[in-house]
């Protein structure tokens, strides 16, 4: 089933990230595993006197990223939670990163653990899935080309998948895909009215299951499609694109912005 939230990343909307020595790309999953899989993506950075850092925002997704420069499997893999703010990283030493961008409505079907336990966090893929994490490493890492890699991605992903006793939360898919059809752009009450649960109800699942409030997912989706609109042009002047995702004003909508992207919008539009 194809996917109707697709988030955007830096490398897209910043024209001086596209160097020689840092190299991002993403690449679509299979038509099976679009409900559970956004992207596939890879990194590569080689460090540079006054390089620019690699810049991550919040998507409402978790990443399974792979050391691919690892010498050994153990340690090579980490799973990253959600994030509510941006971060700049920066490396002293090249990079090789393959990486697994999951939905986080579907992640923990594969993940096996509830996503807040991992929230604003970095854990080891070997503590997360033992075994089954380890060998899909190994593999990864044996790997001579982009596409092998992903095809032992899928491969080892489907695996987990079959095996998987572990049912998504029909309240949390239910209302995860209400907030991707509706862009973010509804309020927790009118949710939950949707969803037919009080506030109270809903906000205890989203923080069990995630670590965020429903009114933070809310914001983070709101935030993701209109920085896909903003990446496509789709809009005839800011002012507009604030209104059509219901920010208040266009003041509000570029605080917003700035907040979540670490970077302020003009300052985008300056370097596009």
């Amino acid at each position: 089933m194809t996917h109707s939230f697709h988030p955007v990343h830096s490398p897209k909307l910043q024209p001086e990230l596209h160097q020689p020595w840092y190299k991002c790309r993403e690449y679509p999953p299979s038509p099976r595993l679009e409900s559970h899989v956004a992207s596939f993506w890879t990194m590569d950075f080689r460090p540079v006197p006054d390089q620019i850092g690699h810049r991550v925002i919040p998507d409402g997704c978790v990443d399974i990223v792979v050391n691919l420069l690892s010498p050994a499997s153990r340690k090579a893999a980490y799973v990253v939670g959600l994030t509510t703010q941006s971060e700049v990283l920066q490396f002293s030493e090249a990079r090789s990163l393959f990486g697994i961008r999951l939905y986080s409505e579907s992640a923990r079907s594969i993940l096996k653990t509830p996503l807040s336990a991992l929230k604003g966090e970095r854990i080891y893929l070997e503590d997360v899935l033992s075994l089954k994490g380890m060998y899909c490493v190994e593999e990864i890492l044996a790997a001579q080309t982009i596409p092998d890699i992903l095809a032992v991605a899928e491969q080892h992903l489907d695996r987990i998948l079959a095996d998987s006793d572990i049912a998504i939360s029909p309240l949390v898919y239910q209302s995860m895909q209400i907030i991707y059809d509706r862009k973010g752009n509804l309020s927790v009450t009118n949710l939950a009215n949707q969803v037919h649960c009080s506030e109270r109800h809903l906000r205890r699942v989203f923080d069990q299951e995630f670590g965020l409030s429903p009114k933070e997912m809310l914001g983070i989706v709101r935030f993701q499609s209109t920085l896909q609109e903003f990446h496509q042009g789709r809009y005839s002047s800011l002012a507009d694109l604030a209104l059509k995702y219901g920010y208040y004003d266009e003041s509000h909508f570029t605080n917003t912005f700035t907040q979540y992207y670490g970077m302020s919008l003009k300052g985008l539009i300056r370097k596009r």
